[in-house]
């Protein structure tokens, strides 16, 4: 008998990086919901992170909120290490956290590009490296996309391009990650009403996104955190190595 979706996640441990805002928390309270206790992830937002867990842990979850810039390097490793000592173990880690920024071509600085390279892309690898040398097979890796890897915008240029890494090192990380019993995939939403989306593109744009949609709306954070929880769960076993476009038919 397949498990009710209520506990699909039931003794799963899940690293949500970038937790405290946006998708990052539709996707902690998801996992939780489905029983994984979850490791809420934050930089400075510590008072939402708590809120986060204190939300889940009225609900019934369990969720602990952990510091930890991911951008930096040396961050990856201790992350791991503390979810694993105050969760017990790790069997899922989202990528979630990233940060945009809308700036025109001619005015890209190289403290622009690293800044986005550091958060998007580098965390990405090394948290993910980190993470899989103490996740026991059957564990899963999801990595956050963008559709702007199928769109073209100027004012977005070193965004997508991270996320266009991002979702080809889904892939080969899947293949290296594969024989230790690891599935990695990636999610790549649409435009998504969220604080960061907002802090880019103007109201107009994201009106006329909505208008052109296919479903004939933007997107909310509880459209992707059901199929995050999905790939996380044995439901998507067969899976690795693929990035889920969830986007209401979105093309343009």
């Amino acid at each position: 008998m397949p498990q009710p979706i209520a506990a699909r996640l039931a003794g799963k441990v899940a690293l949500v990086t970038g937790a405290a805002r946006g998708i990052g928390v539709a996707i902690a309270e998801r996992l939780a919901a489905e029983g994984a206790a979850v490791a809420v992830n934050y930089i400075a937002s510590e008072a939402a992170a708590h809120e986060v867990v204190a939300r889940i842990r009225e609900a019934g979850g369990t969720a602990e909120a952990i510091q930890g810039d991911v951008s930096k390097v040396a961050t990856a490793a201790p992350l791991v290490a503390e979810t694993i000592r105050r969760l017990g173990r790790l069997d899922i880690l989202v990528n979630n956290a990233a940060i945009s920024a809308g700036i025109p071509f001619d005015d890209i600085t190289e403290a622009d590009f690293d800044r986005l390279v550091n958060t998007n892309v580098k965390s990405t690898l090394f948290l993910s490296q980190a993470a899989a040398r103490e996740m026991p097979p059957g564990s899963v890796i999801i990595n956050l996309g963008s559709i702007g890897t199928r769109l073209a915008n100027p004012i977005t240029l070193v965004y997508v391009a991270t996320k266009a890494a991002v979702e080809m090192m889904t892939l080969s990380m899947a293949r290296a990650l594969g024989p230790r019993g690891i599935r990695v995939v990636a999610v790549s939403p649409g435009m998504t009403d969220t604080e960061m989306l907002r802090s880019v593109l103007s109201p107009e744009v994201l009106a006329e996104a909505a208008r052109r949609n296919t479903l004939g709306r933007m997107g909310q954070v509880n459209d992707i955190a059901p199929v995050i929880a999905f790939l996380a769960s044995a439901d998507a076993g067969w899976i690795t190595g693929e990035t889920l476009h969830v986007n209401g038919g979105q093309r343009g």
